[in-house]
């Protein structure tokens, strides 16, 4: 980026992580090298975490935000995280594309400070400012029903959910994968409302993608 550009930032506040220092921290390091893989090109500064126990990320405007907060819910050792998400002006890398964004300016990182503020004062675990009204409201309307689902799975519904969500495997191909009968597979979807989850989760992603294509919103949404 050679002047000022825009960027889409992604900040995460993991809950309640005072009490396990030492764990937390473990947790965000294997995160953060799971969510550099996963965003690869989509990446414009490597994600990071702060001392506080706070994840930074910095991607391209079309980067998909769900990915990181699904990939933070259904890991092995899955912890609640407050989300802020805020796609506006970032200032150039002096490091020439190497700076993580925990060492990134702009607009954008400041109005995303300000939006975790307000996820952790009103207690909502998602905040988002695309720069659209209509769109940032359907998704956070959306977002209390996502992180209840989420919140509300065992370990076991974690790694079920995991690889349908993330992986995109059916019920078979995860039957399959964990050396179980397809029963059994169909009674977690059932138990863990992972069918249901699913759906909305592509609805939040065709709504958020209405941003950043500009797109007509209520077009986009199939209601």
């Amino acid at each position: 980026m050679d002047g000022q550009g825009t960027g889409l930032v992604l900040f995460g506040d993991v809950v309640g992580s005072s009490r396990d220092r030492v764990g937390t921290t473990a947790w965000l390091r294997s995160l953060v090298a799971e969510l550099d893989a996963a965003y690869g090109h989509g990446r414009l500064a490597g994600f990071g975490f702060t001392q506080g126990d706070e994840l930074q990320g910095l991607l391209t405007p079309g980067a998909d935000p769900l990915t990181a907060i699904l990939r933070a819910a259904l890991g092995a050792d899955g912890r609640e995280v407050r989300w802020a998400v805020v796609q506006g002006d970032v200032d150039p890398d002096v490091a020439g594309g190497k700076a993580p964004a925990t060492h990134r300016t702009g607009s954008a990182f400041v109005a995303a400070r300000g939006a975790l503020e307000q996820a952790r004062s009103a207690h909502d675990h998602l905040v988002i400012d695309t720069g659209r009204k209509e769109v940032d409201s359907l998704l956070e309307d959306m977002a209390p029903a996502l992180f209840e689902m989420l919140d509300g799975m065992n370990a076991r519904a974690r790694i079920v959910a995991r690889l349908a969500l993330i992986e995109g495997l059916r019920q078979s191909e995860v039957a399959d994968r964990l050396g179980v009968r397809p029963a059994t597979i169909t009674v977690s979807f059932d138990a863990a409302s992972i069918r249901p989850l699913q759906r909305l989760v592509a609805a939040m992603r065709r709504i958020y993608g209405s941003a950043a294509t500009d797109g007509e919103v209520l077009d986009e949404f199939d209601w």
